[in-house]
């Protein structure tokens, strides 16, 4: 199953879910109003295996050119990252691989959906990179979990980009990765979360990052460090993770700020973000 949000082009405001159905959405909601409209809530009361019956009974779809496509989860408690997890983004900087998951947050705030573009301020960072990111979305509550029991907790997958001012995140005078990570829609997501039985082995996923028509980034998950059960069960004996939390996994090499000359993110560029199993994300970039 490949679940979205999304809102009506007749009415922008209300936020739906829903699921891919060949070329059209099933509204969950509509097909069952005992159903909740947000995913964030079909999570938090615990009814997704309902949505997945649902599938069963062959609702009525409605046509994608009525829809706009939103982030496909929102407001979730945490945006976690994990840096430095493959083994050629190591590289491309002379680093050491971490020994243990390194991680980082985002805000949940700044998160949008495909057709939402990311917006710069050039006054405050001209050195944004882009950073393509298989996904973990949580998919109910998960507290000291074992590596063997991780999947468990996990939804699906969804991709992201890392936006990241690398002038906030690199000056010796701040030392950490929150305030260059978190800017305002610095985290794009979508264009579903495909649901873990359409996934299969989430460590053996073609990643592809396309920057206006220029292959920048491609490598496979096969590349992690830290895989996603050790991952998960590292951060989850720290704290909980709650339904609709994320885990960006890490970025392949190939980042801009690492190439010779640098490339940075500019105003007018098109992102392609691909992920195998999961498709293809579309981001545009303009200035605030």
């Amino acid at each position: 199953m490949k679940l979205v949000q999304f809102v009506y082009k007749d009415n922008p405001k209300e936020i739906r879910v829903g699921y891919l159905s060949g070329d059209d959405v099933v509204d969950i909601n509509k097909a069952d109003p005992t159903i909740p409209s947000t995913l964030i809530e079909i999570l938090k009361n615990g009814v997704i295996e309902k949505v997945k019956q649902l599938q069963e009974t062959n609702p009525d779809t409605v046509p994608f050119s009525t829809i706009t496509l939103k982030a496909p989860i929102h407001g979730g408690d945490k945006v976690l990252c994990v840096g430095l997890n493959y083994k050629d983004h190591c590289e491309e900087q002379n680093f050491p691989p971490p020994k243990i998951p390194f991680i980082f947050n985002k805000f949940p705030s700044v998160i949008v959906g495909q057709d939402e573009p990311v917006r710069l301020k050039p006054e405050v960072s001209e050195k944004v990179v882009c950073e393509v990111e298989l996904t973990v979305v949580i998919g109910k509550t998960a507290s000291k979990v074992k590596a063997e029991n991780a999947y468990d907790y996990v939804l699906g997958y969804t991709i992201a980009q890392d936006i990241g001012a690398t002038d906030w995140e690199k000056n010796k005078n701040i030392g950490q990765l929150l305030l260059g990570k978190s800017m305002d829609t610095f985290c794009p997501l979508g264009p579903n979360i495909t649901t873990s039985d359409e996934i299969g082995d989430p460590q053996s996923l073609g990643v592809r990052c396309i920057v206006n028509g220029v292959q920048k980034q491609k490598s496979n998950t096969d590349q992690f460090i830290h895989k996603i059960p050790d991952i998960i069960e590292r951060v989850s004996n720290l704290f909980t993770l709650l339904p609709g939390d994320i885990i960006l996994t890490g970025t392949p090499g190939g980042v801009g700020v690492y190439r010779d000359p640098p490339e940075f993110v500019q105003a007018g560029d098109v992102i392609v973000s691909e992920i195998e199993k999961i498709g293809v994300m579309i981001t545009r970039v303009e200035n605030f």
